[in-house]
């Protein structure tokens, strides 16, 4: 059966013409966005729904928490917690003075501690995950993201999205060698160039690929980066739709339901804990998804 070349090491298209993407509308730039102020209130309307807005080191950011508690309400603190790792989406908490604009601005329930904020980008990839399909973006032919991970000596090679058709595919061809590699093993692969630096690799843990996987292009195009955040979000262990329990079924006739249940809470009982005291960026490497994936 005839097949197209793919694109070889040195024809790793590195970067394509703006006008071979379709971005999406939702991802202009807002217009006045160059006149934000420091703690600057807005309103942004996600999914119609109406969500308080902050300006946070000139960048407008969604409270996260209000988002949870209105668009994601059918979801639970594991799961929306779990998604957020899994695209690679870090929440920066607020000040003392910013909480309490966003007590009085209605986002935030007085007896609130901390709230994590997150871009309008960050927050429309979040509740697209949950609400929406994750179709692949729209690419030229024959199209691959050069990208780049630093674990053990690193390695640099070519994501070819036509290949990324699951979460095991062999879509990574390496730069080096020319072998191909899925995302989770691609990250444990390397080679030792003579100027490359050893940075001792994370534990096992081979879905954590998303955040050690990059584009090595420092400045992409703001459309470059969109799609590589969408081919990202793409078999992110969460997508599968909750099973409704049938009328009349109690939930203690599963013999696993019990058991189940005590997990998914104290797994939840556990973030929280974590969150309060390492904050968010510590307990990246420990999450644990209701399928016992490690994201």
């Amino acid at each position: 059966m005839a097949s197209s070349p793919l694109p070889g090491p040195n024809d790793i298209l590195l970067a394509s013409p703006s006008s071979a993407f379709q971005p999406d509308a939702l991802s202009q730039p807002r217009p006045g966005h160059a006149n934000l102020k420091p703690n600057q209130v807005g309103q942004v309307i996600l999914y119609g729904i109406p969500i308080v807005s902050l300006v946070i080191d000139g960048q407008e950011r969604l409270c996260l928490a209000q988002i949870s508690n209105t668009l994601l309400k059918n979801f639970s603190y594991n799961e929306i917690h779990n998604r957020r790792v899994a695209l690679g989406i870090t929440c920066v908490q607020c000040t003392p003075v910013q909480l309490e604009i966003l007590r009085r601005a209605g986002a935030m329930p007085i007896s609130s501690r901390r709230c994590g904020m997150i871009t309008k980008r960050e927050a429309e990839r979040l509740c697209k995950s949950f609400l929406g399909e994750n179709r692949p973006p729209k690419l030229p032919d024959n199209f691959a993201f050069d990208v780049s991970h630093e674990c053990a000596w690193g390695c640099r090679g070519s994501f070819i999205p036509a290949r990324y058709n699951s979460s095991r595919a062999k879509c990574i061809k390496c730069s080096y060698c020319n072998m191909y590699f899925s995302p989770n093993k691609f990250i444990f692969h390397s080679h030792r160039t003579p100027d490359a630096k050893y940075t001792q690799p994370d534990a096992a843990n081979f879905n954590s690929w998303r955040r050690h996987l990059k584009l090595t292009d420092k400045s992409p195009q703001d459309e470059l980066v969109f799609a590589w955040e969408d081919v990202k979000a793409m078999f992110n262990g969460g997508s599968r739709k909750r099973a409704l329990p049938q009328p009349g079924a109690h939930p203690a006739c599963h013999p696993l339901s019990s058991i189940r249940t005590r997990s998914i809470a104290f797994s939840s009982q556990t973030l929280m804990l974590l969150e309060e005291i390492f904050g968010e960026k510590d307990q990246e490497d420990c999450v644990v998804n209701e399928d016992n994936i490690w994201l």
